[in-house]
């Protein structure tokens, strides 16, 4: 194997800081299966709306085929412009709280696999990394009308307990992040993935929900406020249009009753723990209870439940609520808008 530490160059005007050490990381690579394309959209809302800056960049030309995932330029009328190249960054962020994390993202490796899992369990060492929290999402027969499922993985049994929604015994393809999983675990270094249940008739299109709860899993894994307000209201409007399609069809609507009546005689006879519940089945300490509501009523559901309560303002939104409309479409039922690939996410 070709020496690892040549494959990132570290940011000298941060890498330095000792205040990096310690520190939760959070990772999700795009390009492997990508249900409702919920990596690609965590990646964006982390990077748009928090405080951040580059730690360390990968070399794409040492793990990138560009002939099988060729990146995108733009011609204007007579030049080239706009060129972005593929990237994979070890961002530090600041959650909501001002709380300090790192974030490893961008397009997942198409070569040098153990290298790069090396090279990665290097920086989690270097920097003393608490916890590796990745994220992945796969197309599962469940229905959008049901809270978004997850299977979760890893070496931390008291992070594990209750919450999976799914737990299969099969052979599945391999992606980066499992070879990581399996690396960071054998280095001693505790790692927790996340696989996100994505309604497999959506997921070639944006889902939101699972973005959310993608954020939600990883927050509370790791201990950190992480923004889903913009994805929240982006999440409405893409229920709001499947909503409509489904009742425009009988035959949609049978699928997802259908849907539905399996989902729910399968949760029926599992119980799943609250992500607010200790590993211990304890009940939170008053402080932690304090964090917990402080936390809800910032969120958007406290507001939504306060304008429920009150009827007049509650019939008064419905009246002037509309959802969009789109030209694109994840399956030839549904007319979620699939996502524009850009060369970030190749």
């Amino acid at each position: 194997m070709l020496d690892p530490l040549t494959l990132f160059n570290l940011n000298p005007e941060v890498a330095d800081d000792e205040a990096l050490h310690g520190l939760q990381l959070l990772v999700g690579f795009t390009g492997f299966a990508e249900a409702g394309h919920v990596v690609s959209q965590i990646r964006d809302e982390l990077l748009e709306t928090l405080e951040h800056d580059v730690v360390a960049t990968f070399d794409a030309d040492q793990l990138i085929d560009y002939r099988a995932r060729r990146p995108q330029i733009f011609f204007q009328e007579d030049h080239l412009e706009d060129y972005e190249p593929p990237l994979l960054n070890l961002y530090r962020m600041y959650d909501g709280l001002g709380e300090p994390f790192l974030f490893l993202t961008g397009f997942e490796p198409d070569v040098q696999w153990e290298r790069f899992a090396a090279a990665v369990v290097h920086l989690a060492k270097t920097f003393d990394v608490q916890l590796v929290s990745w994220i992945h999402s796969i197309p599962m027969p469940v229905p959008h009308t049901r809270p978004v499922g997850v299977t979760v993985h890893g070496n931390r049994p008291d992070l594990m307990t209750g919450i999976s929604a799914w737990r299969p015994t099969a052979q599945i393809q391999a992606a980066v992040g499992h070879i990581l999983e399996l690396r960071l675990t054998q280095a001693g270094i505790d790692v927790l993935g996340h696989a996100m249940h994505v309604p497999h008739y959506l997921a070639e299109a944006e889902f939101p929900p699972a973005a959310v709860a993608g954020l939600e899993y990883l927050g509370a894994a790791a201990s950190l406020m992480l923004p889903t307000d913009r994805l929240r209201e982006a999440g409405r409007d893409v229920e709001r249009q499947i909503a409509e399609q489904v009742e425009a069809s009988a035959d949609v609507k049978g699928v997802v009753a259908t849907l539905e009546k399996r989902y729910d005689e399968y949760t029926d006879s599992t119980v799943r723990r609250s992500l607010l519940v200790k590993d211990n089945d304890e009940l939170a300490d008053a402080e932690e209870l304090g964090a917990a509501v402080e936390a809800y009523l910032a969120s958007p559901q406290a507001e939504e439940e306060s304008e429920a309560l009150r009827p007049e303002t509650h019939e008064a939104t419905e009246e002037t609520e509309t959802g969009g409309t789109t030209d694109g479409h994840a399956d030839q039922q549904f007319g979620t808008t699939p996502r524009d690939q850009s060369p970030r996410d190749s």
